[in-house]
């Protein structure tokens, strides 16, 4: 089976990409959301990441008019994904909801259409039990910002064919993105180095050994990594960060243990860049505030 049409589900900041890097890779796209204003708000994202990708000569203008034109909105799931050949669903890492949309998305696709869940942490086995096509079910993890990270973690649930790796390999390829196959456990392998590496920046913070600014420069210039990890986790969301470790604490035990100042700043509704303050705080064009800008 050659992948045409992709649905992704959920128009969240990993929606938005993964709707962006198909549609780039020449892809048809239906990105789905509940709500009409989150599809609104996704598509101007997307517009900005292509107009950034002309600027830094990643993409001609023709293209990036091209690619967008290649995206169409629907808050309707069975019309987005009733025509799709793999559907990549992109929602809240919570259990409950990935398996029911799953179960849903079953009875919706056509028969061949393959089913991903864009899980960083996640059971596709567990994801996938409560359809018919456990054998067409996969996990495709991308990594945030989708239009810049290269790498697509995927993982084989027990059932899951040979035929649907190669195909879901394929369409992340023609994406422009590199695969790597992991065996199915929690946290999978960049999912379980980040929620440590992230969790005790939270925990330094916590223990005033340093600023955030200046833990984050600390990371990015003495180790190398592209983001510091408190602004990855803005980036990705403290609650969604929050989730994962708390899963990971339940699987694999207590090196997980959320710290508890992100538990605080999760109550105190502090969820990063999409609330506008997090570990940092951002403006209404959703670029950061410096410290010096506050005073």
């Amino acid at each position: 089976m050659e992948v045409q049409t992709i649905a992704v589900v959920g128009s969240g900041v990993m929606g938005q990409g993964i709707a962006y890097a198909a549609a780039v890779g020449g892809f048809q796209v239906a990105l789905h959301d509940v709500k009409q204003e989150a599809l609104e708000r996704a598509r101007q994202a997307i517009e900005r990441d292509l107009q950034e990708g002309v600027k830094r000569g990643k993409l001609s203008q023709a293209d990036a008019e091209a690619a967008l034109g290649r995206i169409r909105l629907s808050d309707t799931l069975a019309e987005a994904a009733r025509d799709a050949d793999l559907v990549i669903e992109a929602v809240l890492e919570l259990m409950d909801l990935k398996v029911e949309i799953f179960r849903q998305l079953d009875k919706i696709c056509k028969p061949h259409a393959i089913l991903a869940t864009n899980t960083s942490t996640m059971s596709p086995t567990e994801i996938a039990a409560g359809t018919g096509r456990p054998d067409r079910c996969v996990a495709m993890h991308f990594f945030n910002p989708v239009p810049k990270m290269k790498l697509v973690e995927i993982i084989r649930g027990m059932d899951t064919s040979d035929q649907t790796v190669r195909i879901v390999r394929a369409a992340a390829g023609q994406m422009g993105k590199e695969t790597v196959e992991v065996n199915e456990f929690p946290g999978f392998v960049p999912g379980r180095i980040s929620a440590l590496v992230g969790n005790e920046a939270m925990y330094m913070l916590m223990e005033g050994v340093a600023s955030a600014e200046d833990i984050d420069k600390a990371i990015r210039l003495g180790l190398g990594y592209p983001m510091g990890p408190l602004e990855l986790a803005d980036l990705v969301g403290l609650d969604s960060r929050l989730r994962n470790l708390e899963y990971l604490h339940k699987t694999l035990g207590e090196k997980y243990r959320p710290c508890p100042l992100l538990i605080k700043y999760v109550k105190a509704g502090r969820l990063g860049k999409k609330s506008g303050r997090g570990i940092f705080e951002y403006g209404e064009d959703g670029k950061r505030i410096s410290p010096t800008d506050r005073n």
